[in-house]
């Protein structure tokens, strides 16, 4: 287990990102308008290198890693926020975005678990 975090509030707003294929997730939200829009979860820690190929469990839907943004690492260690971005992509448009691969977005709901092993 490199990353295991639980959702604690899903933002009004995120379900609308999240048909676009875009899941924003934070711990420590800097604002009021991101919290709209985000996915909060509880404090985490980094564990081990995660890397393409590590698999992400959200809830009960299962992705792998295809691509990881120069900065989504970093602001996943200090704020728990990174965009999962569903489109199987091996590279990224943004620098915190992480790629995944799967079969299609998840449900999510408060109590979910959120990890990377």
């Amino acid at each position: 287990m490199k990353y295991e975090v639980e959702i604690i509030n899903i933002g009004p707003l995120s379900k609308e990102l999240l048909a676009d294929g875009n899941l924003v997730i934070f711990d420590k939200c800097p604002n009021e308008a991101l919290m709209e829009i985000s996915v909060m979860h509880t404090r985490g820690e980094i564990k081990g290198a995660i890397e393409v190929g590590d698999r992400v469990t959200l809830g009960s839907f299962i992705y792998q890693i295809t691509a990881i943004g120069e900065e989504a690492l970093h602001t996943l260690k200090e704020l728990g926020h990174c965009t999962f971005r569903f489109d199987g992509a091996d590279v990224v448009d943004l620098p915190g975005q992480i790629a995944l691969k799967g079969d299609k977005v998840p449900e999510l709901q408060v109590g979910n678990i959120i990890c990377i092993e």
